[in-house]
């Protein structure tokens, strides 16, 4: 493919500039750190050939499951290679430890399955990172780990900790601006940030980067049991994102039918074994196939995300929110008598009502979809039903009542 041609060319501008910016940053970083840090000796080299070795194994032995993973999911990925670029980054010098996260990096490459620029500008992200955080460990003065005495040894647990919230913070900096740029709807803190998975996955790798730190400057050969901990890390890993899949929708990230009801379930009883009561919400967007047939489908998932979006925002903790199908959704309020799951109702009514959502029309131009109604069903245990099922079913008739009835209302099931 010709050079302009290349999927990159074809982002919003502002998001080129920074990640060009990006990825201009962190190879200034590395020539400087190349020219300006100090000659590095023997045993950094061989502690590279250790980290190297490692991190080789540790890609080779999980390369199916991040194949796996990386195919059913196309949001930032985050995976446990990183312990061995933030081992190398408190440890070695600058050069080596920079060196040692292009020639992982590289060798990720083949299993990454995502564009040649999306790569690129992750790994400035990480390389940016990993300068950063040497330089906060750097300027503690120079590590020393042998013969500590216990106040010695928490303030160096303490600088290692602080390293790695520089690693995880940097690139989360760096990434999250990006998907902020990229997104064509308004950023939430799951785009940004990621999924709670996603930082739990983080923190851990970073946890074991220091762990094969300590073992690669005091008992290298013991680096082997953080590599079969992170091939193990990686098969739970699947595992999760697996069981996370399996329950959630993926055009809006709310939990699909089949984890709605798992959830909701187990609300319903806690409730009848209280002898307290529970509200189903059904919302139904009014006249949604306009949309599509107006703008195209890109339109109506947009306004979908949108939704999801509102419906996170009018909903307390508690509540489990789900995709029921189509443009409809389900809401199970626990603890909600009828008033006040009819005031949650006209909230989420109301939410909806004054979104903004920017997309494109079927030719590619920007259009803002505004002032959309729905009919809210509303259904009360055990006023209403007793089962899920049934309360379900009392809700849809509600929602079919508020459409005859003139649409853009929230309606009590009767």
């Amino acid at each position: 493919m010709h050079l302009r041609q290349w999927a990159f060319w074809r982002q919003r501008p502002r998001l080129i500039a920074y990640m060009l910016t990006c990825e201009l940053a962190a190879i200034t970083c590395i020539v400087l750190a190349t020219v300006t840090a100090p000659t590095p000796i023997g045993s950094d080299w061989l502690r590279l050939a250790a980290v190297a070795i490692c991190a080789t194994v540790h890609l080779q032995l999980s390369r199916r499951q991040e194949e796996r993973r990386r195919s059913r999911k196309v949001t930032v990925q985050i995976d446990l290679v990183g312990i061995w670029s933030f081992a190398s980054v408190v440890v070695l010098p600058v050069q080596l430890a920079l060196l040692g996260i292009v020639l992982s990096r590289t060798q990720r490459w083949f299993v990454a399955r995502r564009p040649l620029y999306r790569f690129a500008f992750s790994t400035s992200s990480v390389l940016l990172a990993a300068v950063a955080t040497h330089q906060m460990v750097t300027a503690f003065g120079p590590r020393s780990w042998s013969d500590l005495s216990v106040p010695d040894s928490i303030t160096e647990f303490g600088i290692l900790l602080l390293g790695g919230l520089v690693y995880f913070s940097a690139q989360a900096a760096v990434i999250g601006i990006g998907a902020i740029l990229l997104s064509t709807s308004r950023p939430t803190i799951r785009t940004v940030l990621g999924t709670k998975d996603d930082n739990e996955l983080e923190a851990l790798t970073i946890a074991l980067g220091t762990v094969a730190a300590i073992l690669l400057v005091n008992l290298p050969a013991a680096l082997a049991i953080i590599v079969v901990i992170s091939v193990i890390g990686n098969r739970i890993a699947e595992v999760r994102q697996l069981q996370v899949d399996v329950r959630t929708d993926p055009k809006t990230g709310l939990l699909n039918m089949r984890g709605w009801r798992e959830g909701a379930e187990r609300a319903l009883s806690r409730v009848e074994r209280a002898n307290g009561s529970a509200a189903v919400l059904m919302v139904d967007l009014d006249h949604f196939k306009s949309i599509n047939d107006t703008w195209g489908h890109p339109a109506g998932d947009d306004m979908l995300e949108y939704v999801a979006h509102a419906l996170r925002g009018a909903t307390r903790p508690s509540d489990i929110v789900g995709r029921f199908g189509g443009e409809e959704f389900v809401v199970l309020l626990p603890e909600a008598d009828a008033g006040e799951a009819e005031q949650a109702g006209e909230r989420i009514r109301r939410m909806i009502s004054e979104l903004h959502v920017p997309t494109t029309d079927k030719r590619g131009g920007p259009v803002a979809i505004t002032d959309r109604t729905t009919s809210i069903g509303v259904a009360v245990y055990p006023q209403h039903a007793t089962g899920l099922g049934d309360l379900l079913q009392a809700a849809d008739a509600a929602v079919y009542e508020a459409k005859e009835n003139g649409r853009d209302q929230v309606r009590l099931a009767s």
